[in-house]
């Protein structure tokens, strides 16, 4: 075994995929990358994410208390990375990356028409923004698109480096103890 800095460990961890966060700020739609994020909870259906003052979109969430959570595949991993290199506070995202902005059903924030999933979120619980960056939100309605033939999904590495979703194992009949939330 090799050491690492401990302050790595994200590099290790970081299982779910990179993620288009998008909010609205007095009605101008906006877009970042964001990967530290989790699932917390089922039911309801809670997802932590950090974001932080120094993101454009950090004063937007904080005053709607609503986002958006879409799913970006493969095809579009230039340009997740390239949203992540620049603010939204100096240009429209939506227009320099060609998004196409679709309306949500509950949140003001927009889909990305670009993207596998979109996942419309409200803040449910604002105790741990100020200390840690930290948004409780709450799903509140999800679309997917069934169309669509890219599925792989891109996982950050933490140094520039992506790994792809690749060969699905299924192993549901062995998931007995969480059978009841399969479907």
């Amino acid at each position: 075994m090799q050491e690492m800095p401990a302050s790595k460990a994200y590099r290790l961890l970081e299982a779910g995929p990179i993620v288009l966060v998008t909010t609205s700020d007095e009605g101008r739609p906006n877009v970042m990358t964001m990967g530290f994020h989790m699932v917390m909870q089922h039911a309801p259906p809670l997802i932590g994410c950090i974001i932080g003052p120094w993101d454009h979109s950090y004063k937007a969430l904080r005053a709607s208390g609503e986002c958006v959570i879409a799913i970006p595949t493969v095809d579009l991993a230039r340009k997740v990375v390239d949203i992540g290199n620049c603010s939204g506070g100096e240009i429209d995202k939506f227009k320099r990356f060609r998004l196409t902005a679709k309306p949500a059903k509950d949140v003001t924030a927009p889909l990305i028409g670009q993207c596998l999933a979109n996942i419309e979120c409200r803040v449910a619980d604002r105790s741990l923004i100020e200390r840690y960056n930290l948004f409780i939100l709450e799903a509140v309605r999800i679309w997917v698109d069934p169309e669509r033939k890219e599925r792989r999904t891109l996982h950050h590495r933490g140094d520039g480096t992506f790994a792809v979703d690749g060969k699905i194992i299924d192993l549901r009949e062995r998931m007995v103890l969480w059978k009841q939330i399969q479907g």
